[in-house]
This record gives structure tokens, C-alpha cells and sequence, in this order.
């Protein structure tokens, strides 16, 4: 009885994953139709990374995605693979919709598997994934989903203490898109808290050289390519959704941007790290995940809307049984909402078009959500753990993926 009730579950999570994973598609469905120029990718919310990047970095033509110093694609090697290697299955002719058709497939099935991983870590709140207005309006603006899965799994793998393929995993994930790194911060916090030097080294020492192996090459043969990605972040100014591009809308003007940015990462990374080493008990890499990539997007030059993606599997991984906690989570994930849709009807305006949101209604959802992400991480961060089974990775049950 215990199994079928399993199985059905397991179905209903499927199910509801592919709905939330078809949903998200017809919201791009105009664009598909349509065409993809502005500004009605903007006024219709349907904007995608997918084609405008498909024939910006030359991949009609299946271009070595690094092969140009300065126009590589803007991203870590394992999503320039991605990028490279589905464009020979659209065919001869150039073709945005079907290489949109084909990598959107694929961030489908990516999707199903992120919430059959969030049903494995935590089966109490797996729904709340495909759930997330945020989360299916953003499903195919970008290749994130190819780092966010591995991630949960590397995440996964650790609370499991099978640490050398967790590593293995983060380093694959750090290779797609550079954002988990800083999942290093809880990892070593913990390995503190164990007590287990030698795992902590160990862990480092396989994450850093499955990076080297998996970078070396691209790094060997187009260095200049490779470093594009580096390049691009460090160069960049004030940017749409960040706190800086609210600043510079209120007059305050920074000079030293990256210095700025790098400061209060690195304030708000010490104050957690900080608090993890002083909690009562030792928390799961899943429970501790969710605040340091909060702290690393609050800082950052940008805020683009896919980013709700790499946050909402981990917001859901730092629940826990107070129902206040829920609450805190749907008013985020409702101001996510709100900032999709301004950033979008914001560059409508920019983009001449007949209707759109002024400039005063993007920088209020801006402020929105930066108020409630930061309301969530106060939340998580000060909230009594309910019992050292629950949270205590030596006497916490995880289940296994089979």
C-alpha cells in the first residue's frame, strides 16, 4: 500500500510539472508565432535569450561558440556546448522557432527533473515549484536550468554524505553557470561544524580539479573566448532589477561598482557564514543554500528575471513546518511576479512602443522585491530550528532516487 501510494504521487508530481513546463510555453507561444522583435517580445512578456542568442553569436551557422574574442557566447562552457551542439539538430536552413522548440524541450525535461529533486529532498513542499507564477513565466528565457538541476543534485548528493560526487556535480554546475559557487560558503561552514577537515579538503580539492579538467581545454585552445564570460561581468555597469540600477534612478552615482558589489557580497556572505558556525544546530547543505545565493543576487550589477529560477528550488529546500514560512514564500514569489511583468512592459516603453509601464512602476517592483527577498532571509536565518532530528544531517533520513 505504501509503495502505490508512492507511485502516485510520483505521478502527480510528474503531471503537475509538465503542466507548469506547458503552461510556461504557451505564455511564449505569440513570440513563437510571431516572430521575435520588439517590442512585442516585450509587450507580450515572451522574450527569450533562446533565438535572439541562436543568431547573435552566429550558431546558424554552428559557430565554435568560443571561438571569438568578442563575440563568444556569454556564458561558462558547459551551456556554450548546450548552445552550440542543439543547433545542429534545426538542419540546414536557419531557424529561430525550431531551435527554440528544441532547446525549450529540453529545459522541460530539466524542469521535471528539478521537481522530481525537490520531491526527494523535501516531499512535504515539492508542489510549490511548479507552482510558482514566477517560475513558469520564466521557464525558457535562458539556458539556467541546465546549472539549477545539477546543482539540486550536487545539494542532494552532500545531505546524502556521498560528498566526491556532490563535488563532481557542483564543479559541472559552476561550469554551466558560475552562480554556485557560492555554494562553497554552507559547504565548508558545515564540514566546520563536523568536524571533518579531511572531507572539507577533499571536497575542494575534487570541485576545483573536475573545474580545471572541465574548463582546460576551452581555456587551452580559446582562451579569449573563454574568457568573455569574466570579461563581460567585470566590465559591466549598472544594470536592470539591481539595488545599483535603483540607486543610480535615485541620483546616487558609483564610481567603483564592482568594488561596491564585491564589498557587499563579501559583508553579507561573512555575516552567514557567521551564523551558520553559531547556530544551535547543524543545518543541511539544503536548508543553508537558499540565503548565500540570495546575498550574491542581492549584490549583484543585474537581476535578470530567470534568476527567480535559480532561488525558488532553493527557497523551497529552507522551509520547514512553520506556516508563517509559507507566507514569507508566496510574498516573494508574488513580487517576482509583479517585477517579470514591469521589466517587460518597462522595455516595452523603451522599445517605442504604444503601451508599457513607466519608468516609476519598474523601480517600485524593483524595490518590491528586493524588500522581500531580503524580508525571506531575515526570515530563514532568525527562525528556531523545530528539532535537531529534523535538521541534524547525521540523524536526518534522506530518500534515495530510486
Amino acid at each position: 500500500m505504501q509503495l502505490k501510494s508512492h507511485s502516485q504521487i510520483a505521478r502527480w508530481v510528474i503531471a503537475l510539472a509538465l503542466f507548469s513546463a506547458l503552461l510556461s510555453f504557451a505564455k511564449f507561444d505569440h513570440c513563437r508565432n510571431f516572430g521575435w522583435g520588439a517590442p512585442d517580445v516585450y509587450t507580450h512578456a515572451c522574450y527569450s535569450d533562446l533565438p535572439a542568442l541562436y543568431e547573435a553569436r552566429d550558431l546558424t551557422h554552428h559557430t565554435w561558440p568560443y571561438s571569438s574574442a568578442t563575440n563568444a557566447v556569454e556564458y561558462p562552457p558547459i551551456t556554450g556546448i548546450v548552445m552550440w551542439a542543439t543547433s545542429y539538430l534545426v538542419g540546414r536552413q536557419i531557424n529561430d522557432l525550431r531551435y527554440f522548440d528544441i532547446n525549450a524541450l529540453l529545459i522541460a525535461l530539466l524542469f521535471i527533473a528539478s521537481v522530481w529533486l525537490i520531491f526527494r529532498i523535501k516531499p512535504e513542499f515539492w508542489y510549490l515549484l511548479p507552482l510558482s507564477p514566477a517560475v513558469i513565466g520564466s521557464l525558457y528565457i535562458n539556458w539556467d536550468l541546465w546549472a539549477v538541476v545539477t546543482a539540486l543534485l550536487a545539494i542532494y548528493l552532500f545531505d546524502k554524505s556521498r560528498y566526491q560526487w556532490s563535488a563532481l556535480l557542483l564543479a559541472l554546475s559552476i561550469s554551466t553557470k558560475f552562480f554556485p559557487i557560492v555554494l562553497l560558503l554552507p559547504i565548508i561552514a558545515i564540514f566546520i561544524r563536523r568536524s571533518q577537515a579531511s572531507e572539507l579538503i577533499r571536497y575542494g580539492v575534487i570541485t576545483g580539479g573536475a573545474w580545471v579538467a572541465i574548463n582546460a581545454p576551452f581555456i587551452l585552445t580559446t582562451p579569449h573566448g573563454w574568457w568573455r564570460f569574466f570579461a563581460m561581468n567585470s566590465s559591466r555597469g549598472v544594470d536592470w532589477g539591481s539595488l545599483w540600477y535603483l540607486l543610480s534612478q535615485w541620483g546616487v552615482s558609483m564610481s567603483s561598482l564592482n568594488l561596491y558589489s564585491l564589498l557587499l557580497f563579501a559583508a553579507g556572505a561573512l555575516a552567514y557564514f557567521a551564523h551558520l558556525l553559531g547556530t544551535r544546530n547543524i543545518p543541511t547543505l539544503a536548508e543553508a543554500c537558499f540565503v548565500i545565493v540570495a546575498i550574491f543576487t542581492f549584490a549583484s550589477k543585474v537581476y535578470s528575471p530567470q534568476y527567480v529560477l535559480w532561488l525558488t528550488p532553493l527557497a523551497i529546500l529552507a522551509l520547514g513546518r512553520d506556516p508563517r514560512d509559507r507566507i514569507y514564500f508566496w510574498i516573494w514569489q508574488g513580487t517576482e511576479l509583479v517585477y517579470h511583468l514591469a521589466i517587460w512592459e518597462f522595455l516595452a516603453t523603451q522599445t517605442k512602443a504604444h503601451f508599457g509601464a513607466p519608468g516609476w512602476v519598474y523601480e517600485s517592483a524593483t524595490t518590491l522585491r528586493l524588500i522581500a527577498t531580503a524580508l525571506l532571509v531575515w526570515h530563514i536565518t532568525r527562525k528556531t530550528r523545530l528539532s535537531t532530528v529534523e535538521n541534524n544531517p547525521h540523524t536526518r533520513e534522506f530518500p534515495s532516487l530510486a
